[in-house]
């Protein structure tokens, strides 16, 4: 029997319900949390991803590794997945959100609870990787966490089939990787803070749908690529971001929060992403 393996990629801020940072915080970090409210919503994410998961395996799917793709990343309730899927848990993966898709055999990669790009207008909770990256541009195109996993994921030759979340996401989605990208919209952005919900019984019913369609189809899809090699710019919050970024070997100044850099393959650019989001985070105050 022929290996059709699918990874799914789950985030948290895109699940119906979710529309404020209380949400989808980790208690144990202190702040405005609520253990309450992030039990709620961990329990819809992985309702959402068991969803895609059951329709990926309705269409035939011979493997589904659920990648936990949130903050912590051991946000998922395994005993809610269905029996057989796999799972990641763990920030520390070489491939992030998209671990998983280097494996032999991947036909797709499937997004649930994904949100709109830094700076979207309506998009609930809108931001890219975390609260101080304002803007992700690849070669001229604006871009969120889901066109950095795309192009990623398309390094490994595999192609994004299926995304969840909010509208303005989906509609970002569809603009930037296309029409062949099932999306299915479980809220309607409102502003930052707010968002018309679906239930949560009849998201989930219209990811499993939209799942088994997308994987269904994957033998038509292509994996997202953009020019190689690429030049990529990442603005930041704070003049003294980029400052810190500057000092990456390989990363010129831009503007007072810009720096930028190029890439010789997908691969590269994330890593120098994910590097300089993380020597950006610098105290502030002196």
């Amino acid at each position: 029997m022929t290996e059709r393996r699918v990874v799914i990629s789950v985030d948290m801020e895109g699940v119906t319900g979710v529309s404020s940072w209380v949400q989808v915080s980790p208690p144990e970090f202190g702040g405005l949390v609520s253990g309450a409210e992030y039990e709620r919503a961990r329990e819809r994410m992985t309702l959402e991803a068991a969803a895609a998961a059951h329709g990926a395996l309705d269409a035939g799917a011979t493997d589904v590794l659920v990648n936990d793709s949130h903050d912590t990343m051991r946000n998922l309730i395994p005993e809610l997945l269905p029996d057989g899927v796999r799972f990641t848990s763990g920030n520390d993966k070489p491939l992030s959100m998209v671990q998983g898709v280097q494996e032999p055999g991947v036909v797709g990669l499937l997004f649930v609870g994904y949100h709109a790009r830094a700076g979207s207008m309506r998009g609930p909770l809108a931001h890219t990787w975390n609260g101080f990256v304002r803007d992700v541009v690849v070669n001229g195109v604006s871009t969120g966490e889901y066109g950095l996993n795309a192009l990623l994921a398309g390094h490994y030759g595999v192609p994004v089939l299926f995304a969840s979340g909010d509208d303005v996401a989906m509609g970002e989605i569809t603009a930037e990787l296309g029409s062949g990208v099932v999306t299915v919209p479980v809220k309607e952005g409102l502003s930052a803070f707010a968002a018309a919900h679906l239930h949560p019984r009849e998201a989930q019913r219209r990811i499993r749908d939209g799942a088994r369609r997308a994987v269904e189809a994957a033998g038509d899809a292509t994996p997202y690529v953009t020019r190689w090699p690429a030049h990529a710019q990442v603005s930041f919050n704070h003049q003294a971001r980029a400052d810190a970024g500057e000092r990456v070997p390989g990363v010129t100044r831009v503007d007072a929060v810009t720096v930028g850099w190029h890439s010789p393959d997908a691969y590269h650019l994330f890593q120098t992403f994910r590097m300089l989001a993380k020597v950006a985070e610098v105290r502030l105050d002196g």
